[in-house]
């Protein structure tokens, strides 16, 4: 089943977030070789697909996990945790109509 991970930042997390990006990529890099991601970005902090110093507030993962619980497991592993970029993090059940 298909599980949305929302994720919402800290604030002035720009710094923490880019020194953890290379390993939460990585982490994202191996379900979607697995054929498991949706989608999965970041929330910039205003208008721009390149916020530059105004950062972002968050992030965005879809993917498809075996239950409620591994989906839990698999974000609360997130680096962005462990570097402290997050400040809460909900994981819910997703129903993809489009595409």
């Amino acid at each position: 089943m298909l599980y949305a991970i929302i994720a919402t930042d800290v604030a002035n997390s720009l710094e923490n977030r880019l020194a953890a990006r290379p390993a939460h990529i990585e982490r994202l890099q191996k379900l979607q070789a697995e054929g498991r991601v949706v989608l999965a970005g970041p929330h910039p902090a205003i208008d721009s697909n390149d916020p530059g110093a105004a950062g972002f507030t968050g992030s965005l993962i879809v993917a498809d996990f075996t239950s409620l619980e591994a989906a839990k497991a698999w974000a609360d592993a997130d680096p962005y945790i462990a570097a402290g970029v997050y400040a809460s993090v909900l994981v819910k059940p997703f129903k993809q109509v489009l595409p």
